[in-house]
């Protein structure tokens, strides 16, 4: 099982960026943990990251052409208004799982809102590092069926 883990803007700065939001683990250390997982869950996952929307979209597009099995996404900032990305995560036909490291319903009222909501699978927010695990555990889940 393939699975594509999707990291958005600024999450290159994990680990120095505002860590009462995000803590002080780096990008890293968070693909990292989610390799370790998912070898013991039977996925290879490969993570990517950038801070260009076309690019993010174009590796959503190579992911739809590869056939991933499923589809991590923490976009950040991207989430709340980058119908691009949302439009190019509609083209996959595998699952996809948003996850966000805070509680975005708890945050600024800007982010309440996610543009990628109507689309994905499912959404996990608010329980930091542990957010992408659960994310992967739901995505094996989901391909599993």
């Amino acid at each position: 099982m393939n699975v594509l883990m999707l990291h958005g803007i600024n999450h290159n700065m994990f680990g120095k960026r505002d860590p009462v939001q995000y803590g002080t683990i780096t990008l890293a250390e968070i693909d990292a943990r989610l390799k370790a997982l998912g070898g013991e869950l039977g996925a290879e996952v490969e993570c990517f990251q950038t801070n260009s929307e076309a690019d993010m979209c174009e590796r959503i597009h190579k992911g739809f052409v590869d056939g991933v099995d499923a589809v991590l996404i923490n976009a950040g900032a991207w989430t709340h208004y980058s119908y691009g990305i949302r439009d190019a995560l509609a083209i996959l036909t595998c699952p996809v799982i948003e996850l966000h490291m805070s509680n975005i319903h708890a945050r600024e009222p800007f982010r309440h809102v996610s543009v990628f909501a109507e689309i994905v699978r499912g959404q996990i927010c608010g329980f930091g590092v542990d957010s992408y695990l659960l994310a992967l555990r739901a995505a094996v889940s989901a391909v599993k069926g």
